[in-house]
């Protein structure tokens, strides 16, 4: 059947074979190909208006990442947006005799870009966790203990257990070897990450320093200096390969981790042929850029698999018993919630839903809703009573012309003539008060029959001025406190809001880098300065002592400090308009024959002037 069901099928026309192409043919395809995209991309660039703009820039820097990256292969970490320049002078000096760069020159700068990236980037790497092994390291035995069961996963915590269990029954000195393995362990990994932290700072110091070397020729000469440049950097290759290949060695046969050792570095080496001529051609220079550009690519790769190999816990790792406590928590909270839903017939989840529900509404009510509309009439009423009082200024003023009327009259009866017009209350009062003690002399006599009774009522009149004007005055400080006591009633709600308002500010400015904005950010950056100072006397030291590669590692190291210090204080110094100033310091710091002491002085300068540099407002 299914022979049949074949030949049911109708034939088709087998089409012809391809002809494969020859691999000249392909690499004429590729140039042709080659030769067009770069033409179709001049003339891109040159159809934008502005060549200063930034949009160009940001296509330029693309499509030369895009280039950079298919040239040296696939790559774990990305590519930083700035890092430490290098010590060439600008493609556009005036005393370059063009005003761009040859086509080699720019492949060579673009090549030594990438290598000082690659290293920088693996130095941070390796110092952040070489500063990690080393804390643990400072720490205590029990600390130590505790790191080798509790902080490197559930496999280490069982093994770890049953082993000190067994050493305490056996030997009762289980902490004491428990702390002598942590400690080899810790010590393994520094020794390793050390040493690849000491051949690459030389090898970052030796790049450098041949680079500022002919930084000048490179600009002015490209066709003699490229080629030297070329084997120079090759040279400096092999010469790492050789120092970590002589450390592989000696590490081989005592290392306790795992494959660590089981490929050794082997980097490709420029023909003899290349090496000897002077002048190259332009596919001996490109066969000599794209064989260091692969030797970077394995120098990455090797670094990645050693110091991944030699690294510290990762986070979960680390932190694995938070997390499964955090983790078992969850579940006994969701079996617990699951026990008193729906799905098990039970309705307590929704009557405390709805009994959170009515309380919160309540709260809200009762603390935040009323309080505010209290506040809110209290303001407004306050405003439109503030001409009402308790005592009106008209009623005072009449019980005041009575008091006077009173006094005229009673000083004009027994005086026996008219008053001047501009007698005083005060002076009638003393006439009152006079008569007023005679007629006391004789109480009842003059109750009846003179002046006594009379004379009291004036008095009781002026007492009533005096309270009237009293609660006048008064009347008037309250309606001029009003305002005051409501801003008081709403204090709590305004220290509420500046309290939030402060978790919040916390909370955004909690980068603990040096690129952030904070008090501790700050201090990193201040802490990277000191580590710049540190390192530029340790290789005055060592020349002084003759340790010319200890100095050359001392040079790297310092040259990791300032490209931190470059990417930390940028976005900083530009805000304030100190970058330009503060570069320059960087590029001083950077320059291998300046004097030890000169760039002290420059250190020192630089903690005292810039902005970004000085110590926190609070602790000045």
């Amino acid at each position: 059947m299914e022979e049949g069901g074949m030949s049911a099928v109708p034939k088709t026309k087998t089409p012809s074979p391809v002809t494969p192409l020859s691999p000249t043919t392909m690499k004429d395809v590729k140039a042709l190909v080659s030769l067009y995209s770069n033409y179709f991309w001049n003339r891109l660039l040159s159809i934008l208006p502005n060549p200063n703009s930034n949009f160009r820039t940001k296509i330029s820097s693309f499509y030369h990442s895009s280039t950079t990256s298919t040239t040296r292969g696939s790559s774990k970490r990305r590519r930083r947006t700035t890092c430490l320049p290098l010590p060439l002078p600008p493609a556009s000096s005036p005393d370059s005799p063009s005003s761009l760069l040859t086509v080699e020159a720019s492949k060579i700068r673009n090549v030594l870009e990438d290598v000082m990236e690659c290293v920088f980037l693996n130095l941070h790497y390796i110092q952040k966790n070489l500063q990690f092994w080393q804390s643990r390291a400072e720490g205590s035995n029990a600390q130590k203990v505790y790191f080798m069961v509790c902080e490197r996963g559930p496999n280490a915590f069982v093994n770890g257990v049953i082993q000190l269990m067994r050493d305490s029954l056996a030997e009762h000195t289980g902490m004491q070897r428990m702390s002598c393995s942590a400690s080899s362990y810790m010590s393994e990994r520094i020794i390793v990450l050390t040493n690849l932290r000491y051949f690459l700072a030389a090898f970052l110091a030796q790049v450098y320093t041949e680079t500022e070397r002919v930084g000048e020729d490179l600009v002015k000469e490209p066709e003699k200096s490229v080629p030297s440049l070329l084997v120079t950097v090759n040279d400096l290759f092999l010469k790492l390969e050789a120092s970590i290949g002589h450390f592989h060695a000696m590490r081989q046969g005592d290392s306790s981790v795992d494959g660590s050792y089981s490929f050794p570095l082997m980097f490709e080496k420029l023909p003899e042929v290349n090496q000897e001529g002077s002048q190259w051609t332009e596919c001996e220079t490109t066969d000599a850029i794209n064989l260091i550009c692969q030797n970077l690519h394995k120098l990455d790769s090797y670094l990645s698999t050693l110091v991944t190999k030699h690294r510290k816990p990762k986070k979960m790792t680390l932190y694995w018993m938070h997390y499964t406590g955090g983790v078992v928590g969850i579940s006994l909270c969701s079996l617990w919630l699951l026990r008193h839903s729906r799905l098990m017939g039970s309705s307590d989840i929704d009557n405390w839903i709805s009994e959170a529900k009515d309380s919160t509404l309540s709260f809200w009510n009762d603390h935040v809703e009323q309080p505010l509309l209290s506040i809110r009439n209290e303001l407004f009423e306050t405003f439109r009573k503030r001409q009402k009082g308790v005592m009106e200024r008209e009623e005072v003023q009449f019980t005041a012309d009575s008091l006077h009327r009173m006094l005229l009259a009673f000083s004009e009866q027994t005086k026996g003539h008219k008053l001047p017009q501009n007698a005083s209350d005060q002076e009638m009062l003393e006439i009152v008060m006079g008569r007023y003690e005679k007629e006391v002399m004789h109480p009842i006599q003059n109750l009846v029959g003179g002046e006594l009774v009379r004379s009291l009522l004036i008095q009781v009149q002026k007492l009533k001025l005096d309270i009237e004007t009293a609660m006048l005055e008064l009347d008037q400080i309250l309606r001029a406190n009003e305002i005051n006591f409501a801003i008081l009633a709403a204090l709590p709600a305004f220290a509420l809001s500046l309290i939030l308002l402060m978790l919040v500010r916390a909370w955004l400015k909690q980068d603990t880098r040096a690129e952030g904005r904070g008090r501790v950010a700050r201090i990193q950056r201040r802490l990277l300065v000191v580590e710049i100072e540190r390192g530029i006397m340790q290789i005055q030291t060592c020349r002084d002592q003759g340790l010319e590669n200890d100095a050359e590692c001392m040079f790297g190291l310092v040259l990791y400090s300032l490209d931190r210090l470059y990417c930390a204080v940028e976005r900083h110094a530009k805000a304030t308009g100190e970058w330009m100033c503060l570069r320059q310091d960087i590029y001083d710091l950077a320059k291998p024959g300046l004097q030890s002491a000169n760039k002290l002085r420059i250190t020192s300068r630089m903690e005292r002037v810039y902005d970004c540099l000085l110590p926190s407002p609070k602790r000045q």
